[in-house]
């Protein structure tokens, strides 16, 4: 099981365990396993935000008995001083025949423009630059979210094009990586 970590933060794998807690209720506490052993997360009401609505999905994709949701790619961003759960991010794709693979995130309210997200998402990323086959990293912005653009940017993605989907409206396509 693969925990990466970040100068303030642990990204611990998603696993069935958190997500059923979370589809059964808002705030939680829960032993995950940490860099050093078992550690007690708090996961409060805003975990996950957007990507609550894709939970019974995932859940229902993963085998009994498979604790890992997607092994090595999925996370719970967890403050190390007072573990808690502020953010997830992950794959929302595998990897393309070209070596591509999308990524999505986000933090809690709470800790917007902390860094938190320029933290875990740069690490995720440097991560998935180590996995056999991915040669690019890419991801979607809203054009409302300047912020998430701007934790992007900071990491070193460059702008590839422009999207759209129902749910965000227009969108601005980026990439990290060779293609």
């Amino acid at each position: 099981m693969t925990i990466l970590s970040t100068p303030r933060t642990w990204l611990l794998p998603l696993t069935r365990s958190m997500i059923r807690r979370r589809l059964d209720t808002a705030s939680f506490d829960l032993d995950c396993a940490g860099p050093d052993g078992p550690l007690r997360v708090h996961f409060p009401p805003e975990w996950p935000g957007d990507p609550l609505h894709f939970f019974p999905t995932l859940l229902a994709r993963v085998p009994a008995g498979q604790e890992d949701v997607a092994p090595d790619t999925s996370f719970t961003v967890v403050t190390r001083q007072h573990p808690e759960a502020i953010g997830q991010l992950g794959t929302t794709t595998h990897v393309t025949a070209d070596g591509d693979v999308e990524i999505g995130y986000g933090m809690n309210p709470a800790v917007w423009g902390q860094g938190y997200a320029t933290e875990a998402v740069g690490a995720l990323v440097a991560h998935l630059h180590t996995l056999p086959g991915v040669r690019r990293v890419t991801a979607d912005t809203a054009l409302s979210n300047r912020a998430s653009e701007r934790v992007l940017e900071k990491l070193g993605f460059t702008r590839t094009g422009v999207g759209w989907t129902a749910e965000d409206g227009d969108l601005t396509t980026w990439a990290h990586g060779q293609p």
